[in-house]
């Protein structure tokens, strides 16, 4: 099961270091990783995505809240949260590719940022699913490399952190 943890927490030295430590003592993978500022400078928002049941889900969780400089902790229960990741993809640009590499963009809604007569560069935001999505229509026509930035998510609706 994939689970989106948000952790709000002061915005100092080694905490990142902390919370990343706590994986790798309990041997717990994380699949993605975010780190931001808020709205508040003093303190820092981080989103882990992470695979697996929901006893390991409850045992970060638990976990995550002893640490120092962690204020608060939040399971954002899937579909009860806003979830969004951006991309940046270069496929080889072929005359013959060219059409449904534009018309792909377009279907996504990305941007082409960058153009050359070798590669193009396209900008891709959106839930990770069509991100996957993007990458599978892609992958025929001739990835050269990609970077992705992970989940960024908010929490649906009035409720607060």
């Amino acid at each position: 099961m994939r689970f989106v943890i948000s952790v709000y927490v002061e915005n100092k030295f080694g905490v990142l270091a902390r919370v990343s430590g706590l994986f790798m003592r309990r041997g717990f993978n994380i699949d993605t990783l975010t780190v931001g500022e808020t709205e508040n400078p003093k303190y820092s928002r981080i989103t882990i995505t992470l695979d697996g049941d929901v006893y390991i889900c409850e045992q970060v969780i638990n976990q995550l809240k002893k640490l120092h400089n962690v204020k608060k902790v939040k399971l954002l229960e899937n579909g009860s949260a806003v979830e969004r990741e951006l991309m940046i993809l270069k496929v080889i640009n072929k005359p013959e590719n060219r059409s449904e590499i534009m018309a792909a963009a377009e279907i996504f809604r990305a941007k082409i940022i960058n153009y050359t007569t070798e590669s193009m560069c396209v900008e891709v935001t959106g839930e990770p699913s069509k991100i996957k999505a993007f990458i599978e229509v892609m992958k025929p026509l001739g990835i050269v490399e990609m970077c992705r930035t992970g989940v960024v998510a908010l929490e649906r609706g009035s409720t607060i952190l």
